[in-house]
């Protein structure tokens, strides 16, 4: 069973963008309500598709260079990596079955 992997701004660079894996970057605040909400669903994904997703979070307070470098305005925020670019971005609370039918139209 995979989970998510925690990183920092530092790490952003190899950790995403130069991943050869697909990537869902999963930004959060520990003050964020609707985040509580969606982190068993992030869990949920890391695991169910861990063959073919690799899947980070990362903190907004403690990495501000990342949130601004792609514009993260509210949390929780997904932001989807392929070959390095920048795909598909989602602000807001995501409920499971649509966090599935968003990765799988990424991964397909």
């Amino acid at each position: 069973m995979s989970s998510p992997v925690t990183i920092t701004d530092s790490q952003f660079e190899a950790e995403v963008v130069q991943s050869e894996t697909p990537v869902l970057a999963y930004f959060w605040a520990n003050w964020c309500g609707p985040c509580r909400l969606v982190s068993p669903s992030i869990d949920w994904a890391a695991s169910e598709y861990a063959d073919r997703l690799k899947v980070v979070k990362l903190e907004v307070d403690a990495n501000p260079d990342t949130v601004k470098a792609y514009k993260v305005e509210g949390v929780p925020a997904l932001r989807f990596f392929k070959d390095g670019q920048l795909v598909e971005s989602r602000e807001g609370a995501i409920t499971k079955p649509k966090l599935g039918e968003l990765i799988d139209s990424v991964v397909h």
